[in-house]
């Protein structure tokens, strides 16, 4: 499977992208079990993208703290973001099991850097320091989330789990992709498509 980095520089965009996945009740992975994915990246290459609904014990600033930020050149001083909801204490998620202990932020196309990857026409990914350094002094972007690792199938994978009724899928929303309520997500997601958890079996279709 290629590299993150890889996938969204190609950005011949596939049917998936910017989309969620949700786990159905038959998923055989407990790693997903209940998930909200967001999909940041599909082609026939593969797929790759975010769990949404992991929270990490970890704060912002205890990593920030790790990282000694202080010791490292500052970013370029920028006005500070109006609204800005990157709070130094957002909570971490895990965004998969794949190189969980790389850093990605997830965040608001009003923030740019060099490293800064373009996910849809309104969500960026930036995985290096210079995002982190940002937040802290409050010029990040507006809103932001910070995940530990990324979800990731090969060739052709994603379709055939989604064909075993592994996956429902369905377009994602900001709102939805940065709720700070990660407990309701999955319920919530599910109410966009109008089913109820109580719908669903292992025997219903895809969306």
């Amino acid at each position: 499977m290629i590299g993150i980095e890889d996938h969204l520089s190609r950005r011949k965009r596939g049917s998936l992208d910017g989309h969620f996945l949700v786990a159905m009740p038959g998923m055989n992975d407990e790693r997903f079990e209940r998930t909200v994915i967001f999909v940041c990246a599909h082609s026939e290459d593969g797929a790759m993208g975010f769990i949404l609904n992991r929270p990490q014990p970890v704060l912002f600033h205890e990593l920030l703290e790790k990282l000694d930020l202080d010791n490292h050149p500052k970013s370029s001083r920028r006005p500070k973001t109006k609204g800005n909801d990157c709070a130094p204490d957002f909570p971490i998620q895990l965004g998969g099991p794949l190189d969980a202990g790389r850093g990605f932020v997830l965040h608001s196309d009003d923030y740019m850097s060099q490293s800064t990857m373009p996910v849809n026409d309104e969500l960026c990914l930036t995985a290096t320091v210079d995002i982190l350094r940002a937040i802290k002094e409050g010029v990040g972007p507006r809103r932001g989330i910070m995940l530990l690792g990324y979800a990731g199938w090969g060739p052709g994978q994603l379709e055939d789990e989604m064909s075993g009724n592994a996956w429902l899928s369905t377009p994602a929303t900001d709102d939805i992709v940065f709720d700070p309520d990660h407990s309701g997500k999955y319920d919530r997601v599910l109410a966009t498509m109008g089913i109820a958890p109580a719908m669903l079996s292992t025997q219903t279709g895809h969306a």
